[in-house]
């Protein structure tokens, strides 16, 4: 019985939109340009052990669209989830919550986006695959060099407190 205890578990609590915001700060006037707007997008992951087990990741999408220094319109979506994650080796842990957990939360993100786009009356922002993989990687090495997490500009923070 102790030993059935001891497995693995990964498992999905909740899946939630945590946060949403947006800002057309210089509608209606800025909506009669003609001009291409420049668009920025950050993201930021984030996690936190909530209890014994269980922890939140959150996923967070920054979209800035400008023209000509002035801000058109700014959508900030944080997609949330509660994971059951338990007797997983440590040096396993930071991978699933930087790596396995961003993977399932990121579409969920990127409809809200889009979504949110469109209802504000403009083209949707369709966010790009992301390798979390590949930039947990790229974390992990950039560690092992001395310089700490974030310090790319990747704008992708991951910790888990």
């Amino acid at each position: 019985m102790a030993e059935a205890n001891s497995n693995p578990v990964f498992q999905i609590q909740r899946l939630y939109l945590k946060d949403l915001s947006l800002e057309q700060p210089n509608s209606p006037q800025i909506l009669l340009e003609q001009q291409q707007p420049q668009v920025d997008i950050n993201l930021a992951l984030s996690a936190e052990n909530i209890n014994e087990g269980n922890y939140e990741v959150c996923v967070t999408a920054t979209v800035t669209t400008k023209v000509a220094d002035r801000t058109l319109f700014l959508v900030e979506a944080k997609q949330a989830g509660i994971f059951e994650i338990r007797n997983l080796p440590k040096e396993q842990m930071q991978g699933v919550v930087s790596v396995v957990c961003p993977q399932i939360l990121y579409p969920y993100l990127r409809a809200i986006v889009s979504d949110v786009c469109t209802r504000a009356g403009f083209p949707p922002i369709l966010l790009t695959e992301v390798n979390f993989q590949a930039m947990y990687e790229a974390q992990q090495a950039q560690a092992a060099q001395g310089s700490g997490p974030g310090g790319n500009g990747s704008g992708i923070i991951t910790s888990v407190a």
